[in-house]
């Protein structure tokens, strides 16, 4: 059975792997282990409740509870931008007119920018490849706003995700080559590194300070502002299920898109409800629901069957070993 579990500083090697098969661009996966080790133990006290709410960085892993198998990654970060700045590219549109000459023009401009300070940040949804069918992406991605759902007050009213920009078969981002590159003398890997590791001052001392007129890039960097990566294609849809839209915002150095939703109105967030297990030798469900755990700190989630009567979860034993919870616990449901 597929678990979503939280994470913690055992999964290293597993982190580790997943990093590595992520390929390049994806920021928040970086391929070093001292700062996925940090990351692990920073996810370990976020969920014991050891952290001030605002620092907390939920990791959950996705497990085959039958092999110990870890086949994918995804978090919640509870509020980006308090500590450091979460600065965007705003996609600006501009009009210019001359009456005298009945002409007008609009030109788009990128503008930087740091919007998004306090809001909770869902990310990191990564899967090996052989799991990204059968709808274990689906469970990993909703695991997220079970756990939102579990306990909202912990996180903010507006939720973001930032999604990968375009890169080439080959590992070129053409948006870095073309624009941030010129403002970044450095490797990608080595601004994306630094990104995460450090106070992000560099940022705000080599970006331009100055609105970038998009129709004077070259068309490779033109064509790929608000663009997903191919990988990220699945993810942006199941963003879109749940009510997530594009906010104008871009990541400064692949152009990959932010989308925004309230949280309160994410659909899964909304839809599931909190009901009282009852553990039954069958189930009378034709199809399987999402369930989890009600509290962040003891959460865990499943898609298996579940029957809905009234207040109550009929659920088997092999779900509730799984959710690690008793009859008379209360779960939340999305059927």
């Amino acid at each position: 059975m597929l678990v979503v579990r939280p994470a913690g500083p055992r999964d290293l090697d597993h982190l580790l792997e997943l990093a590595i098969l992520s390929g390049p661009g994806f920021t928040s996966l970086p391929e070093d282990p001292d700062v996925l080790s940090d990351r692990l133990e920073l996810s370990r006290s976020s969920f014991s409740g050891q952290v001030q709410a605002q620092e907390a960085w939920y990791t959950l892993m996705l497990e085959e509870s039958d092999t110990g198998d870890i086949d994918g990654v995804g978090s919640v970060k509870a509020t980006v931008g308090l500590k450091r700045p979460f600065f965007s590219f705003r996609v600006v549109n501009n009009a210019q007119s001359s009456p005298s000459l009945n002409i007008r023009l609009e030109h788009q401009t990128l503008v930087l920018v740091n919007e998004c300070t306090g809001w909770t940040e869902v990310g990191s949804l990564f899967l090996k490849a052989d799991r990204r069918k059968g709808g274990a992406g689906r469970l990993l991605s909703q695991s997220r706003y079970m756990l939102i759902g579990a306990e909202p007050e912990l996180f903010a009213d507006t939720v973001l995700a930032e999604l990968r920009g375009v890169f080439t078969p080959d590992g070129a981002c053409p948006f870095w080559d073309h624009v941030a590159h010129k403002f970044f003398p450095m490797d990608f890997d080595q601004a994306d590194g630094l990104t995460g590791s450090t106070d992000k001052q560099f940022i705000l001392d080599l970006a331009p300070r100055h609105p970038i007129y998009v129709g004077l890039l070259p068309e490779p960097a033109r064509a790929v502002i608000g663009k997903v990566h191919p990988q990220g294609v699945p993810a942006m849809a199941l963003l879109e299920s749940e009510g997530f839209r594009p906010n104008g915002l871009i990541d400064i150095f692949d152009a990959g898109p932010t989308v925004t939703c309230q949280r309160d109105n994410i659909r899964t967030v909304r839809d599931a409800r909190a009901l009282r297990v009852e553990i039954a030798s069958e189930v009378d469900a034709e199809l399987p629901g999402l369930i989890s755990t009600d509290s962040v700190a003891a959460f865990r989630a499943v898609r298996q069957k579940v029957a809905v009567e009234g207040e109550t979860a009929v659920i088997n034993a092999e779900t509730a070993a799984a959710l690690k919870v008793k009859s008379g616990a209360v779960v939340r449901v999305k059927t």
